[in-house]
């Protein structure tokens, strides 16, 4: 059977027709009007909510037995399937590797700049496979068919799959930036391609181990896909619970009026008054004023002016907050007051850490001076560490921020192991014996009658690409041993069932990068080179087993055969990876003052900074001169133990008291939700605000809106914010080097006003004198 085709198991034409594959009509279902039943409901169907322990359970679609047990899928996913439809066709294959070459390359582009820029194909693909199917003639090349009919929404998801492959930057690349900029090194491409194929697909043959834990049972939600899901079915007229149950304009008009009303208004916060995007208006009142600076501060402060008017800074460093539960975003809002808006400050202003010395929320190191720590000044010509020269130079220096969001992360990785264990541990046994036939779940149920992927496909990928990696790692000088390289592997291994279920839920993923440079920084000191590969197999081996989960979620709930799914994500993955690295090469050659702070086209590499910045931290300088005993940030190793310790309280006084609230509690989240730094409070502020309205207040009093239009208004922002940002850039901002509008709008005070202030500049509350240090004297 050709890779092509469309591959079902052998099933009677009975089963094959979507009358007999849980079709329901949704117009038939009786709505509440309320956001759920009572607890007798729950009871009356036979489940204790009071033991119930998934924080999503909606005891309303308790009642539903052809359809979801959560509204938010309900709301997004039809519940029906034809699996005749075709998906795998000569169509959708050429339309998805063009995509997966220019989305990589637009996103690889903008994955230096802040803020960032996503292209939405999803839209794209639309109106061109429509022309597609209308004006192509109907015949056959090599036996496939050149226009196989009307564009289905199955093709559309593939395509879709494909491009998003490379709308994230692939982890290795970093490898290879901070090399350039930091390390002043210039390996060859072979070196450079068979690295990113091995970090980026070895991830990928470990989602064999874990799909029927992690894809097939309903309670694994994966609501970052609920929006594309709604714009799928809402382009393709794909009736949902969502859809029905109340009047109103349509979700394509709604769509419509969303997307160019962003579009057009996205002007505004990226150019005309870019103010509105760091909005830091109490700094503008008193620009001079240090300590109100970093209190309302947006770019180097604590964000308490609460809000932005820019969708990509709230977006910038986390997902939609239209997609996240409530619940999840009540645990963010408890990390922001208490660990950034309480914590912090109290740290600063004490001078514990010496942190007074430096700017409030920074991703820099810096040395006794303040300045930015040399990283030259401590390494030897070949990279390796210089002991007598760091002794005479300077320790490294953290901003407050950035001790924190370690403590943060030292805690979440033994946070999510006591949380998974306590909390889920009894659903993952059961998930593991079950077939996608005997879940309970309608959905599962539709995509048992398509051919499973057989499982050495995916032991045939990790034979690839770990192959690849001990070349890479042999043939160029990293100094990382193939001990180093299988110990990462298994690390990954063993969190990522743990990290899938939190990130299945709630959207948010506990990072590895932490725990994994702790390692090989006390295994391997002094080989930054080696630091940073190390990572990249242990923390993206995860992260990118889980992205590849997410799009087999994506799948199931759109009905795509597995094994074109498998094919779709693999060769995407080859071509968005080789295309990425051609780009970045090319950047990073031509564009000037890149990865400089204030880089006039904001190409200012936030994600390279703190790669960078980490490989100093636990590649030159080591953790034993940091976090061992009697160094300065010694006593950050207790958060392992807190970590261990709080969900464990939580979990005893939840059975013993039966207290409701700790149900929703959840201190992976709290611990993992933030990118502080390179993100600031901000990012995070405004983004709990809206989910607050929209996912708690709007749902509760207008929950058939909510059903209808609120993925749809997600899918519509970021699709009318990315494209109008890609259309300012390219017509107005790099067009003649940027100087269109020198003297007239980029001068402005709108577009001024907060470059003015000590927040834009990054001051410290204290300033150490001309020629003098701080710190320990000795170290």
């Amino acid at each position: 059977m050709s890779l092509l085709e469309d591959e079902t198991r052998s099933v009677n034409p009975e089963r094959r027709d979507p009358e007999h594959l849980g079709k329901v009509d949704v117009g038939s279902i009786d709505f509440i009007g309320s956001h759920d039943l009572t607890n007798s409901v729950g009871h009356a169907q036979g489940i204790d909510l009071d033991d119930y322990d998934d924080p999503n359970f909606d005891p309303t679609g308790s009642i539903l037995q052809d359809d979801s047990p959560y509204a938010e899928v309900r709301s997004a996913v039809a519940n029906t399937d034809d699996p005749m439809m075709p998906s795998s066709t000569f169509r959708a294959w050429v339309v998805g590797i063009i995509w997966a070459v220019l989305i990589p390359g637009v996103n690889q582009l903008f994955d230096f700049r802040y803020p960032s820029i996503r292209l939405v194909p999803l839209l794209l693909t639309y109106p061109i496979c429509k022309a597609w199917a209308r004006y192509l003639p109907k015949v056959s090349l090599f036996g496939m068919s050149l226009n196989p009919g009307p564009f289905t929404i199955k093709e559309h998801v593939i395509i879709t799959i494909m491009a998003d492959i490379g709308s994230e930057s692939a982890y290795a690349t970093y490898i290879i930036a901070v090399q350039r900029v930091l390390y002043n090194q210039h390996p060859n491409f072979v070196y450079q391609w068979l690295l990113v194929m091995s970090t980026q697909l070895i991830g990928f043959s470990i989602v064999g181990i874990c799909k029927r834990i992690l894809v097939a049972p309903a309670s694994m939600i994966w609501p970052e896909n609920l929006p594309a899901a709604a714009l799928f079915n809402t382009l393709h007229a794909q009736e949902t619970t969502g859809t029905r149950g109340r009047h109103g304009i349509s979700r394509e008009r709604f769509f419509t009026y969303v997307f160019v009303g962003y579009f057009f208004y996205n002007f505004l916060p990226s150019y005309l008054f870019t103010a509105l995007s760091t909005f830091s208006w109490v700094c503008w009142i008193t620009p001079n004023n240090v300590k109100v600076n970093q209190i309302f501060g947006v770019i180097h402060g604590l964000g308490m002016g609460l809000i932005t008017f820019d969708w990509g800074v709230i977006t910038a460093f986390i997902s939609s907050p239209l997609t996240v539960p409530w619940w999840a975003a009540v645990n963010v809002s408890f990390s922001v007051v208490f660990f950034y808006w309480i914590l912090l400050p109290i740290l600063y202003y004490s001078n514990v850490w010496y942190g007074v010395y430096l700017p409030l929320v920074s991703s820099q190191s810096f040395d006794n001076t303040g300045s930015i720590y040399n990283v030259s000044r401590v390494i030897n010509a070949d990279g390796s560490f210089n002991l007598q020269a760091y002794q005479s130079y300077s320790p490294v220096f953290l901003s407050i921020s950035f001790v924190i969001s370690y403590g943060l992360s030292f805690a979440s990785i033994t946070a999510v192991l006591m949380h998974t264990l306590l909390y889920n541990s009894k659903q993952i046994l059961t998930y593991s014996r079950r077939s996608l036939s005997e879940q309970p779940d309608i959905h599962a149920r539709l995509m048992s009658v398509y051919k499973e992927v057989p499982d050495w496909w995916y032991l045939l990928t990790f034979l690839t690409t770990f192959a690849f990696g001990v070349f890479a790692i042999e043939t160029w000088d990293t100094e990382l041993p193939v001990w180093a390289f299988v110990l990462a592997l298994v690390i990954s291994l063993v969190y990522i069932i743990p990290i899938g279920v939190i990130q299945a839920i709630t959207t948010f993923e506990v990072g590895l990068n932490v725990i994994t440079e702790l390692i090989i920084g006390y295994a391997l000191p002094g080989r930054p080179i080696a630091m940073m590969m190390f990572k990249t197999w242990g923390y993206n081996t995860t992260s990118q087993a889980l992205s590849f989960t997410s799009n087999l979620k994506c799948g199931h709930y759109m009905k795509i055969p597995h094994r074109p799914m498998f094919f779709c994500q693999v060769v995407a993955t080859v071509v968005a990876g080789t295309v990425q690295l051609g780009v970045q090469t090319w950047m990073l050659s031509h564009i000037e003052d890149i990865c400089s702070p204030h880089q006039k086209d904001n190409f200012t590499c936030p994600h390279t900074t703190v790669f960078g910045t980490a490989s100093i931290i636990w590649g030159v300088i080591g953790p034993r001169r940091l976090f061992s005993h009697g160094q300065l940030y010694y006593g950050l190793v207790f958060s392992f133990l807190a970590g261990a310790v709080l969900p464990l309280i939580q979990w005893t006084l939840h059975k013993k008291f039966r207290i409701k609230f700790l149900k929703y509690l959840n201190f992976p989240v709290i611990f993992a939700a933030f990118n502080i730094p390179p993100a600031t409070p901000i990012n995070y502020v405004t983004w709990v605000l809206i989910c607050f309205l929209f996912n708690y207040v709007i749902r509760r009093r207008h929950m058939l809106w909510w059903l209808k239009y609120n993925y749809v208004l997600s899918a519509g922002l970021g699709t009318g914010y990315a494209v109008g940002t890609i259309v300012i850039f390219f017509s107005l901002q790099y067009p003649k080097n940027g100087t269109i509008g020198v003297n007239s709008i980029q001068n402005w005070w709108g577009n001024t006003v907060y470059t003015k202030t000590v927040d834009y500049a990054g001051l410290p509350a204290k300033t150490v004198p001309e020629g003098g240090t701080f710190g320990p004297s000795s170290w």
